[in-house]
């Protein structure tokens, strides 16, 4: 099932501060960060992993490095695997289930 979380909720559930997040986005030139998948569910527990969505500001570089670089820093911070999904790819992407459920579910923690 489907939750809609307050910051507080998420923060209990990331074991960290929001503002921690958001000191990364303007790190890394990020436009807008979103959660999906079981971080928002019912079944999170200590062996799932947490999955961003993520935009960057126009002219930012997103290459495989940046993006290694943030899924390491990501995971330094929440101790959980982590799986970044870039807004751009998705919408170009040509699975439309995966990228109609991602979109449908996805809660925006920075924008």
């Amino acid at each position: 099932m489907m939750l809609l979380l307050s910051h507080s909720e998420i923060e209990q559930r990331l074991k960290i501060s929001l503002n921690q997040l958001f000191d990364i986005c303007q790190q890394y030139n990020i436009k807008e960060m979103a959660l999906f998948g079981s971080i928002l569910r019912d079944d999170f527990n200590n062996k799932s992993d947490i999955d961003f969505l993520i935009s960057f500001q126009p002219n930012t570089p997103q290459g495989l490095l940046t993006i290694s670089k943030l899924k390491s820093h990501l995971e330094s911070l929440l101790n959980y695997p982590v799986d970044i999904t870039i807004k751009d790819s998705l919408k170009d992407g040509d699975n439309w289930i995966r990228r109609n459920e991602i979109l449908n579910t996805a809660q925006t923690i920075y924008e």
